[in-house]
């Protein structure tokens, strides 16, 4: 057993220790149950788990969350539409989210991928100042996707 000091007070019984434990105003918390015999520390266990919580909040402080957006886009956009798209994508890359474009086919547009690569790879192009393709454009199904990652 360990006191609330850190010396180790060796093999106690279970009511010594309850009784050490209350007479300092104190609770008992069993570190490794599993163990033979069991290890339990003398200590403050409001305090402790206060000191825990703080822990966790400082470490979610120092993390970035990065969000993904999608923008959607279709093969027979017009350049002022693509350009305006364009624009919305660079502000979330600027903010350092990731950009999801997703080129959509329908019907008889599918018989012209060819149309959707050059409009996919002219809107990559046109933000290529604020980010750069996680990988090449590929389809999923009916649509065309690429993700966009943030310039650092």
């Amino acid at each position: 057993m360990i006191s609330e000091t850190g010396e180790q007070l060796g093999i106690v019984t279970s009511k010594e220790a309850k009784e050490l434990a209350s007479s300092k105003n104190l609770d008992l918390a069993m570190i490794s149950p599993n163990a033979k015999p069991p290890v339990c520390k003398i200590m403050d266990y409001g305090k402790y788990k206060y000191e825990q919580a703080r822990k966790e909040k400082e470490a979610k402080k120092k993390q970035k969350v990065i969000n993904v957006k999608e923008v959607r886009l279709r093969p027979g956009i017009g350049d002022h539409d693509l350009n305006t798209k364009a624009n919305q994508a660079a502000k979330f890359l600027q903010k350092g989210d990731k950009v999801k474009v997703e080129l959509r086919f329908r019907g008889r547009e599918l018989g012209h991928k060819d149309i959707g690569k050059e409009v996919m790879l002219k809107f990559i192009d046109l933000l290529s100042e604020f980010g750069e393709p996680n990988k090449a454009p590929k389809f999923e199904g009916n649509n065309m996707v690429a993700i966009i990652d943030p310039k650092k």
